[in-house]
């Protein structure tokens, strides 16, 4: 890459949105490999600040405690320099969070489809609490209804059948392009 970067590349954080279980923890690990980055998921902090898994915050404190956590955990990630975060599919749920990360960050939506994502569905519901007691077809509607918050972002990538190293490096070149796009 030239020298004559912008400041958007250079400083911004690259911030991962997208359904649960669409690989942006995997896609943010490689980039931030390939970048010489950090990556951080905002779960697992919130994980390692609690003391237990998502599913068990859930269970214990309830899904607005964890929103509220959640809200405090990006809020702070999103002010931090050239970092790679991962948010969890319902973080962009909430106004403020969506607002500062497009105000702050790179937003790159991993876009799945349906059919692809209900092949991955079985390696995902045990550890998704908002999976649980769910039918397949509220797990659709729900799919359906996180797309439109999904569209807020700076660049989406579909995923579809893509191995996580391609869709790596179609991030990697949708960023620089997005920074050559916007001098």
């Amino acid at each position: 890459m030239p020298d004559n970067t912008s400041s958007l590349w250079k400083e911004k954080s690259i911030v991962f949105i997208g359904f649960m279980g669409v690989g942006k923890t995997t896609i943010g690990e490689l980039v931030a490999e390939k970048l010489n980055r950090d990556f951080i998921d905002a779960d697992q902090e919130i994980e390692k600040e609690l003391g237990m898994k998502t599913a068990d915050i859930f269970q214990t404190y309830g899904e607005a405690f964890f929103r509220a956590k959640e809200k405090e955990v990006i809020t702070y990630l999103s002010q931090q320099k050239e970092a790679i975060i991962s948010v969890g599919g319902g973080a962009f749920l909430q106004e403020e969070i969506r607002q500062i990360c497009l105000d702050h960050c790179i937003v790159v939506c991993l876009d799945l489809s349906w059919k692809s994502w209900k092949e991955r569905m079985n390696l995902l519901i045990d550890t998704r609490p908002v999976l649980q007691g769910r039918s397949l077809s509220d797990i659709k509607d729900l799919f359906y209804q996180r797309q439109a918050i999904y569209s807020n972002h700076h660049i989406n990538i579909n995923t579809d059948s893509l191995p996580a190293e391609v869709v790596a490096e179609h991030v990697i070149t949708s960023i620089h392009n997005l920074q050559f796009n916007q001098k």
